[in-house]
């Protein structure tokens, strides 16, 4: 029987981290190091933390004497304006992570990032690739700081080969627990959106980031992936299905909204936490290579996600009446192909197991 493999999850007193360290004990065996400044809230059982920061100097010491074989990094603050702070902890932070894996000897680290860093423009195609150009939006704190993450990983690449790094690029983030900049839109009363712009866009339900993040942890997979589910629905029926009317404002109006700095500004930052031009234009994300190199198919479709939120928090997917026969047809197919799916990849996890156990 060999040693247990040892993991490093950063972050892991936030919501992603403390969930995938808590994914990967149960359910792979490895013996996970959680790492942060301060202990989960919830504990996590087998959990061996060290209190760090992901800028200490002395972080490659930790890897190098802990023998840490992979690092799933979420160490990640969002911040809505670029803020220097934020800047600090998300780039200089994993920069200094990055370096001290190269100088430890890790051979692995796996990254979350976003489909946003490719930026919402007229003239994009219908569907990105991880090799198109990173040309994110420099307003928003969050997508400026991981487009400066990737490129910093595009060098480190060249510099040493020797290190594998997988980044993950999801799209947006629905579920009913987790926090985001599209759950916070969804749940907002008036979720305006742009008179004249219906773009298409692309859902990721939360329990699939899990799922992919310790997917790729397991599985050596080096490169750029997109993660999202494979239906892409137009914004008006992403907000029907949430169970949101449509309410629309002059794109003009929101443009000089976000610049301004009164009270006019500030409420309507507070109602658009999606920077305009990603209600505007499409980033549509390919995702072949999620299918064919990564090996990973999300278990919930862009409905099925976008209904469970609606039923979360406004008690039905279908607000425009009663409920029909129809409809509760739909929802429990929705919850028989949920089953299936799931049964799948528990066969799929369970037969992986058992050949590594043989192969032992």
């Amino acid at each position: 029987m060999t040693e247990k493999r040892v993991v490093l999850v950063t972050g892991v007193a936030g919501y992603w981290g403390s969930r995938v360290a808590a994914r990967l004990i149960d359910e792979t065996g490895n013996h996970v190091l959680g790492l942060d400044t301060e202990m989960p809230a919830k504990g996590i059982r087998d959990l061996d933390f060290v209190k760090a920061d992901v800028r200490n100097a002395l972080l490659a010491d930790l890897l190098k004497a802990e023998e840490v074989d992979t690092v799933c990094h979420l160490a990640f603050v969002e911040s809505g304006q670029p803020s220097e702070a934020a800047f600090d902890l998300n780039v200089m932070g994993t920069a200094n992570l990055l370096r001290a894996c190269a100088d430890a000897g890790v051979r692995k680290v796996v990254l979350k990032s976003s489909t946003a860093v490719y930026g919402a423009r007229p003239g994009n195609s219908a569907f990105l690739t991880e090799k198109h150009a990173l040309r994110g939006s420099k307003r928003t704190g969050t997508i400026r700081d991981l487009v400066e993450i990737e490129k910093y990983c595009d060098g480190l690449r060249w510099q040493t080969p020797g290190l594998m790094l997988t980044i993950l690029r999801f799209a947006n983030i629905v579920g009913p627990t987790a926090d985001t900049p599209m759950t916070r839109f969804l749940r907002d009363p008036w979720l305006p959106g742009l008179l004249g712009f219906d773009p298409r866009m692309q859902i990721i339900h939360e329990e699939d980031v899990i799922e992919a993040l310790v997917h790729a942890v397991e599985r050596d997979a080096p490169g750029v992936f997109n993660v999202a589910a494979e239906d892409v629905l137009p914004l008006n029926k992403l907000r029907g299905l949430a169970g949101k009317p449509p309410t629309s404002i002059l794109h003009p109006f929101a443009y000089w909204g976000m610049r301004s700095r009164g009270v006019v500004g500030r409420r309507l930052k507070r109602r658009m936490p999606i920077e305009p031009n990603y209600l505007r234009y499409p980033y549509v994300a390919d995702l072949r290579s999620m299918r064919e190199a990564l090996g990973f198919e999300p278990r919930y479709t862009a409905e099925e996600t976008l209904c469970e939120f609606a039923e979360r928090y406004y008690g039905d997917c279908d607000v425009a009446g009663p409920i029909s026969m129809a409809h509760e047809e739909d929802r429990l197919q929705r919850v028989i192909e949920q089953r299936r799916r799931a049964r799948e990849q528990q066969a799929t996890t369970t037969s992986s197991a058992q050949e590594g156990e043989e192969d032992e």
